[in-house]
């Protein structure tokens, strides 16, 4: 005979227990070991005074990607050349909302995906890899115009659509092969 659960006043077998969520002992206000606002205030001044070398640091990152794109047309696009690659494009994606380009970092995010989409980088459309570096080079160079804006943005998107269409098509040719494979295999046996 199996065992009865056990059944809580609400007539179920279970009961949810919410327990009161009682932060406020952890907030300091105020006096030692409060909130310094003149230390936020001298921070916030600090990164203002950064920020006059945010687009020569962009500058210096944009310089870096086409260098290794570079690199990864002179090498044929091998594993070694498209890592280099990937992590150029992955530090920009990683840095440019914060320097003052999110438009740049949404293209290189999709870079960074285009890559790691193909198992081969030898597979990699070169064409659709040099679209986004250009995208990122005229994003930075061209950052100062706002009428701009607008135009990267719509660039930014279709760079995004077309290179997830590609990964599809790469993943079902990876999944078909794979299927053959697998179908030959079993033939075989």
């Amino acid at each position: 005979m199996e065992p009865q659960p056990q059944l809580f006043p609400n007539g179920k077998d279970h009961e949810v227990i919410d327990p009161p969520v009682k932060l406020e002992h952890l907030v300091i206000r105020g006096g030692r070991g409060g909130v310094d606002f003149d230390a936020i205030a001298r921070a916030e001044k600090a990164l203002e005074s950064l920020s006059e070398n945010f687009h020569d640091w962009m500058e210096e990152e944009v310089e870096h990607l086409l260098a290794a794109r570079q690199s990864a047309h002179s090498l044929g696009f091998s594993a070694d050349s498209i890592d280099t690659l990937f992590h150029a494009a992955h530090d920009i994606k990683g840095q440019a909302k914060t320097l003052g380009y999110p438009v740049a970092a949404h293209v290189a995010a999709s870079l960074c995906r285009l890559i790691k989409g193909y198992a081969d980088p030898r597979r990699l459309p070169q064409m659709l890899v040099d679209q986004h570096v250009n995208a990122i080079r005229a994003i930075v160079r061209e950052h100062a115009h706002e009428a701009g804006r607008e135009t990267a943005e719509t660039l930014a998107r279709r760079l995004s659509v077309v290179t997830e269409e590609l990964l599809e098509a790469e993943l079902a040719r990876r999944n078909a092969g794979e299927e053959a494979a697998q179908a030959a295999a079993a033939s075989s046996q």
